[in-house]
Order: C-alpha cells, then structure tokens, then sequence
C-alpha cells in the first residue's frame, strides 16, 4: 500500500479539494483508496459522504492517530492511502509526513502562501520524504502565456530547489461545483479541469511508484 499526504500549513489554498479529487481519481482508475480526513474540519469526509454512487472510502481522524489509521488500511488490504492534513497545524502535519511514501505540497501563487511553504519545505526535507509542489488556484493562461504572479511563483519554487509537479491546476469553479455532489472535475463535462486532474493523479502516481521501486 501506498500513502500520500497532502498538505498546506496556509489555509485557503485548497488543499481538500486536491486531496479529495486525487481520492477520485484513484477510486476511478479502480484502486481501493481511503482518504484520512485529520482536518478538523472533515471537509473531506463532508464531500465523499456526499456522493450518491459508489467511491473512496473516507474516514476522520487525527494527527496522533494517523498511523493506527494507516494499520487499518493494510490490514483491509488497500491499494492507497491518502492523508489529508489540517492547515497550520505542524505536529498532525509532521505524523502524516512521517508515514507517508510521498508529501504533495499544495500552494496558491501568491507571496504570503510561498512564505508559508519555505516552512512546510523544510518539514518534509528534515524527515527525509520524497515531495513535490502543485500550483493551485492559478489564473488561467492567455495564449499559453502566464500571468505576471504565476511567473514570479515559478521562480520562487525554483529558488528554494522545489520539485514542482509538471501540471498548473487553474482557478476554475468546476472544482468546487463537482465536489458539492461528492463528485470529482473528471466526471463532469469540463475537458480542461478533467485533464488537470488526471495530469495530477499520473504525476503523483509515477512519483510513488519511482519511490517504491527505489525502496525495493
């Protein structure tokens, strides 16, 4: 089994929304996924309890109890597990770093969200995991060219020697609309957001696999 933990210290960058659609998109390409839902909040579990057909399994928890969670899964014989963290909070984020196979950072494109990643960057590099860097909620760009503070985040990323994921999700309100109905973009009949995700999801997924082909 694999675990995937995403995470954001900032709030509002949309980190449920990436881990919810990452959930999806493994239960759609029929793996036995369980999202950990350790946000105080339950957004996730709000969402996935929402759907009215057959998906990931979701369960909440906390920080301290992530591991007995991950047990759980393995003992269910799950193919994925995905942890998704609670915003600000450095100890949950730190257990869910420990036990997972890769950490996807999730970060909008602004200044006050890049300074709260340089933190969580330095978290997930003294424990010694495999990570990448999305960019959320990113203006769409206009004829393949990106606006002025996509540009400037880019080359933030690149200073602080980032892994950033090859694949720019867009501010598109298709995310938010299908998640109301527990539902992920790659079910709805948004082309663009679909292939955002999916892009995402083979990233990710690729990544995980290199990392427990190396461990082996």
């Amino acid at each position: 089994m694999r675990t995937l933990a995403v995470i954001a210290l900032k709030g509002g960058s949309g980190k449920t929304t990436v881990a919810t659609h990452l959930a999806l998109g493994a239960h759609l390409r029929g793996r036995d996924t369980l999202l950990v839902d350790i946000d105080p909040q339950h957004s996730a579990h709000d969402i996935l309890t929402a759907r009215e057909t057959e998906g990931p399994a979701c369960v909440t928890s906390s920080g301290r109890n992530v591991v007995a969670a991950q047990f759980g899964a393995l003992a269910e014989r799950r193919d994925l597990m995905i942890v998704d963290t609670p915003a600000g909070a450095v100890e949950a984020v730190s257990e869910a770093i420990v036990v997972a196979d890769f950490a996807l950072m999730v970060v909008r494109p602004t200044l006050i969200d890049l300074s709260g990643l340089a933190r969580t960057l330095m978290i997930v590099r003294r424990l010694g995991k495999p990570s990448a860097v999305v960019v959320n909620q990113a203006p769409v760009a206009r004829e393949t060219v990106e606006a002025p503070l996509v540009k400037r985040a880019m080359k933030g990323l690149d200073y602080m020697q980032a892994n950033v994921a090859p694949v720019i999700l867009r501010s598109r309100s298709i995310y938010q609309t299908a998640l109301e109905r527990g539902r992920s973009a790659e079910e709805t009949s948004d082309r663009a957001a679909a292939r955002e995700i999916a892009a995402l999801w083979d990233f990710v997924d690729a990544s995980m696999s290199a990392k427990n082909a190396e461990a082996s």
